[in-house]
């Protein structure tokens, strides 16, 4: 892509750049009068060797004391508009990062599953981390640094013209014979040095990833392939940066003879005319103090420029992730639900039809219909495929059909707001989620507002206070992440504990009690019976035995409803039922 285009992506940063103009302006003034102060450094200098050096007895004296004094007081503008002008650009870069980042986040969050379906995990994560550290670089270093450089070339090289025009136009040239060499080198490098970040990434997504795969590694051996993989990995990322490092070291090589080189040259045609009488001492030092100034200055902007457009890249994709926009949107005026009356909520499907996006010639749902009244317990079976889990997606709204409504109380959930309909539904999922935080609060994420008390009440009715109790600090125990320090039944118990401190109309479970134990689902079994009460329950199971008590069984196959009625007329039916509780109950026998 051009660099035109590119850095035309920086624009989009200034929705969180303009919440801070009053810091900007303040970094600017400091900017400029750190730049100022730099530049009378050298005038400072032609003075003091001019006329300090120039005059005699207590003359040269006086003048040397009064010239130190005054270098002095410059420096001392230049150290304290340097430090103001630092504060407040790393204060500013830090602040629109952090800003950044969290609307990232807070994008990211409120995409529906679609949008994970096509876009990577770590790719967002990326994003969320690399590409602002690139753009706070920008904002908290490279635009002061351009800015700075920017004024010291266009003041060093008016003073350069002032003081001497010819030996300013030969050491242009001279310049830019220098800077040309010193930008392609400088480009090698950053490749390099990104080819380097690139390979270390490598090894850390591989040590990651065998790291979460642990117990699989050492059930099949493979310790010493995985540590002859992680060795070769990291044995590339170590030739990789040796070429950087040979590159850099050339390029300084490089930079410091030709940009001492050309000083040297100026310095010898400024000593010729200070010895003809066409310049002063002063003269020459002050030129070449200002040519050291000019040069710095450029080797200065190429750096920034290719800081800027590594910023402009990761602007753009971060805004190609804002420019994403969730199917699943709450209506601009959403209705409300009834009040609760705490015998659950009514829950009615109308001709539903729904394909995923990836996979639009396949239906997972045809033509379903089911009217649920509140407080009925209502399971749903059938083989996998069948459309179960879809049922739950889209109650939760996380897809739309492509045909038909769903209404809870009379109300078409497209019409509610988003938070209103999710916050009257409690979910139990197949795969248990369990945050890196205590037992305490990971069930109280179900409800944020609830009290230590309310969510001990929880636990127990879900069989989880007693193994919480055993745990070595109880309830403030940390559960590791993803829960690793629990059993796959004790974090179904969690979550399900969750559901249950939530309290909601409408509770689905999805293979509730899946992971656990005859024992444990003996007591989740009745926990759940309990919670029910007063509720409308959607139950998923594939153990037949766990829903042969639900008001209603709710048979589905490629995504149909095929059967519908209780368990001893589904039996007597002769059906699918039938036939999956004769496999079932027969492989048991």
């Amino acid at each position: 892509m051009p660099t035109k285009p590119r850095l035309t992506m920086l624009k989009g940063l200034l929705p969180f750049l303009r919440p801070y103009r009053t810091q900007f302006f303040l970094a600017g003034v400091a900017l400029v009068v750190a730049a100022l102060a730099t530049l009378s450094i050298p005038y400072a200098f032609k003075q003091m060797i001019d006329l300090g050096f120039g005059a005699t007895g207590s003359q040269s004296q006086g003048q040397i004391d009064l010239y130190f004094l005054a270098l002095f007081g410059v420096a001392s503008v230049m150290a304290v508009a340097t430090a103001a002008r630092f504060y407040a650009v790393s204060w500013l870069g830090e602040r629109v990062t952090a800003d950044i980042r969290a609307a990232v986040y807070g994008h990211v969050l409120k995409q529906s599953p679609q949008f994970f379906e096509t876009t990577r995990t770590g790719e967002v994560l990326s994003r969320l981390t690399t590409d602002t550290t690139l753009i706070q670089t920008v904002v908290g270093t490279s635009i002061s640094m351009g800015l700075r450089n920017l004024l010291m070339f266009i003041g060093g090289l008016a003073m350069m013209m002032i003081t001497s025009f010819k030996l300013s136009i030969i050491i242009i040239v001279m310049l830019l014979a220098v800077v040309l060499p010193i930008v392609y080198f400088g480009r090698r490098v950053r490749k390099l040095s990104r080819d380097s970040q690139d390979r270390v990434a490598d090894a850390s997504a591989l040590a990651g990833e065998v790291l979460n795969a642990m117990p699989t590694v050492q059930a099949f051996t493979q310790e010493a392939q995985e540590i002859a993989r992680f060795g070769a990995t990291v044995n590339t990322a170590f030739a990789t940066a040796i070429q950087r490092i040979r590159a850099r070291s050339l390029l300084t090589v490089i930079a410091i003879l030709l940009i001492f080189g050309a000083i040297v040259f100026v310095l010898w045609l400024g000593a010729y005319a200070v010895i003809e009488g066409r310049m002063t001492g002063g003269d020459l030092g002050q030129f070449v103090l200002y040519s050291v100034m000019v040069a710095g200055a450029i080797g200065g902007l190429a750096e920034v420029m290719g800081d800027v457009q590594r910023a402009a890249g990761a602007t753009e994709r971060l805004l190609e992730l804002f420019a994403t926009e969730s199917h699943i949107q709450s209506p601009d005026h959403p209705h409300a639900l009834p009040p609760p009356t705490g015998q659950g909520a009514a829950l009615t499907l109308q001709d539903v039809c729904f394909n995923y996006p990836s996979r639009p010639l396949t239906p997972a749902l045809d033509h379903v219909s089911i009217d649920i009244h509140p407080g009925e317990t209502i399971a749903v079976v059938g083989p996998s495929g069948a459309g179960k889990t879809t049922l739950f997606q889209l109650l939760l709204r996380f897809y739309d059909p492509q045909q038909g409504r769903i209404m809870l109380d009379g109300v078409d959930i497209r019409q509610l707001a988003l938070n209103d309909l999710r916050h009257a539904i409690g979910i139990v999922p197949q795969d248990s989620v369990t945050f890196s935080a205590n037992a305490l609060e990971n069930i109280r994420y179900g409800r944020p507002s609830a009290s230590d008390e309310e969510v001990i009440a929880a636990a127990r009715l879900a069989a989880a206070h007693e193994f919480i109790e055993k745990l070595p600090e109880g309830y403030q125990s940390f559960l590791g992440e993803r829960g690793v320090r629990l059993s796959g039944g004790q974090r179904q118990r969690i979550a399900i504990a969750r559901a249950m401190l939530k309290n909601p109309p409408l509770l689905l479970l999805d293979e509730a009690t899946s992971a656990l134990d005859a024992e444990s689902e003996r007591l989740v079994q009745g926990a759940l019976e309990a919670a029910m009460q007063g509720r409308t329950t959607l139950i998923i199971a594939h153990r037949l035995a766990t829903v042969q008590r639900a008001d209603r069984i709710i048979v589905m196959e490629d995504g149909r409803i095929v059967e519908t009625g209780t368990h001893e007329a589904l039996v007597a039916k002769g059906g699918l039922y039938a036939h999956l509780a004769a496999l079932q109950f027969h492989a048991v026998a």
